[in-house]
């Protein structure tokens, strides 16, 4: 039995991984269709080695009959045809921010809360930050093990997570500065080629970023409202996958050892720890990977219970496609799609 499927941001980065993942996990579709923009409208795109998908105009789209659509198309263009969408009577997996803090709208990340996927009363659920992802799949095993009180983060977030042109801005400027060219900071503040940022999204009220402020109410709203978060979000000179430094206190005391065999037994999870020269994981061993690794697991004796670790994913499959489509499989696994 399969699906009537719809991706929705089909030409953009994300739009292009998640049809690359749908069709390496071999998800149930009887019939897919590409969405993007007007301007799009016409263009090609891949689904699988074989088959090629013409793109299709978003704003004249209807969604009837169709049994859920990943969206990837920006927040603006998300909060008009999400629900749209939804209306419908298709499920929408929302990639965007827009959605998210909405009470009525689960966020899900399916190695943590799937049952969650039940809450879509709105028949949106919403996909979390991609750095808010693969923190919460390292952080889950260790709550169950020891309840946590408290995380600081400080993130190293590649460019791909201000899409293409952010990618492009990497490559100009890296380019640029080898052989003494002018360089123009457009995407981000300042210069993104061999510098570090530590500014991403807005700045708040507070002196937080828009970034730092997701991680925080995101975690709480996926994995326990106690949990405290405090986030420092940075922009580093690296393509694709993302990484943090992740320092936690727990309400219980901490046996490394338990959280070690907690972290390797758990769904998303793969512990690549030894302590020697080369002994961890880098945001380049990840690209193309579906796993959060963990390496750096060590304890804490500056705070009571303490434990910090190290852990690396790719921004564009677990921090955004891949997840969309585990949410979808998800849902066919608890028949809460279609039919």
């Amino acid at each position: 039995m399969g699906y009537r499927v719809a991706v929705v941001g089909a030409t953009g980065a994300v739009g292009r991984e998640i049809l690359k993942t749908l069709a390496e996990r071999q998800f149930p579709v009887d019939e897919i269709v590409a969405l993007a923009s007007a301007r799009s409208a016409g263009k090609e795109v891949s689904f699988g080695d074989k088959k090629v998908l013409k793109v299709q105009n978003l704003e004249t789209f209807d969604f009837t009959g169709w049994d859920v659509a990943l969206f990837s198309p920006g927040g603006a263009v998300s909060a008009v045809h999400a629900p749209r969408a939804a209306k419908a009577g298709c499920i929408v997996i929302d990639n965007t921010s827009h959605f998210r803090m909405e009470p009525d709208v689960p966020l899900v990340v399916p190695e943590v809360n799937p049952n969650d996927v039940k809450k879509a009363r709105r028949g949106i659920i919403a996909n979390p930050n991609c750095s808010t992802i693969q923190m919460v799949v390292a952080l889950k095993p260790l709550h169950d093990l020891f309840t946590i009180k408290r995380v600081v983060v400080a993130t190293y977030q590649a460019v791909a997570g201000a899409g293409k042109s952010g990618m492009d801005e990497l490559f100009n400027q890296s380019r640029g500065s080898l052989v003494g060219d002018p360089l123009k900071a457009e995407q981000f503040t300042k210069q993104i080629a061999f510098n570090c940022i530590p500014h991403i999204d807005r700045f708040m009220d507070d002196g937080a970023t828009k970034e730092e402020w997701k991680m925080t109410v995101e975690t709480r709203k996926i994995l326990d409202p106690d949990i405290a978060v405090f986030a420092t979000c940075v922009r580093v000179p690296v393509f694709i996958g993302h990484a943090e430094a992740v320092t936690v206190e727990f309400e219980e005391p901490v046996d490394i050892e338990r959280a070690r065999a907690a972290l390797r037994e758990a769904p998303g999870v793969v512990l690549h720890d030894r302590r020697e020269d080369g002994g961890y994981v880098t945001p380049l061993e990840v690209v193309g990977e579906d796993a959060t690794y963990v390496s750096r697991l060590r304890i804490d004796p500056t705070v009571p219970n303490g434990l910090g670790f190290w852990c690396v994913a790719d921004n564009l499959r677990k921090g955004a496609a891949l997840n969309a489509v585990q949410i979808a499989e998800t849902m066919v696994a608890l028949d809460l799609l279609g039919h």
